[in-house]
């Protein structure tokens, strides 16, 4: 991670814009992180205060615009993007039946909360609402307002606390994924009963 905000350093009049262009890429479903430009963006404002809202501007637009990406995929493409081997893996029939059930069952709340979980959730979560034919409007709304709170959250945290507050971070992520899931398995088992 040194090295490559090392290199978007010495260009840091054209960071804004890879920061940009590689979220819109992680909409598409390639593996960039979003939690991992938002500390780059966040560090490099840190030793770069002139470039502060072209870096958060970037991020946030670029995480907002992925996530209206994602969800267009599965709204247009739905059931067909099972049968690609790039996104098979992420669309088992398991994950979205859970999904479908989270959101059946909890509405927008599992947009909101779901927002905050890393690890290829929330990519899940916007191809599922897609699939699921979320109202659009609705669901531009609610992620509008999740991402607003997350990226300011996390690019403040980001900015302010850097590397330190990363271990943090991933261990309070974790945390939350993992309290999810057992919030979910109670649920499913209560209701199997």
């Amino acid at each position: 991670m040194t090295e490559i905000i090392a290199l978007i350093e010495n260009h840091i009049e054209y960071a804004p814009w890879i920061i940009f262009g590689l979220l819109l890429l992680a909409g598409f479903n390639i593996p960039i992180s979003e939690d991992g430009m938002l500390f780059v963006a966040a560090t490099l404002a840190s030793r770069n205060p002139g470039h502060l809202l072209y870096l958060f501007g970037a991020v946030y637009a670029g995480a907002y615009a992925s996530d209206l990406i994602c969800y267009g995929l599965g709204r247009v493409l739905g059931e067909r993007l099972t049968h690609w081997r790039f996104f098979s893996k992420l669309m088992a029939r398991d994950k979205i039946d859970k999904v479908s059930d989270y959101y059946r069952n909890y509405g927008i709340l599992t947009l909101l909360f779901g927002r905050f979980v890393p690890f290829g959730v929330r990519n899940l979560l916007f191809l599922t609402a897609g699939l699921g034919q979320m109202n659009a409007v609705k669901f531009a709304i609610v992620d509008f307002l999740a991402c607003t709170v997350s990226v300011i959250v996390y690019f403040s945290v980001y900015h302010h606390y850097g590397q330190k507050i990363v271990l943090i971070i991933q261990e309070v992520n974790t945390a939350i994924f993992i309290f999810a899931l057992l919030i979910g398995a109670y649920i499913y088992f209560k209701k199997a009963q």
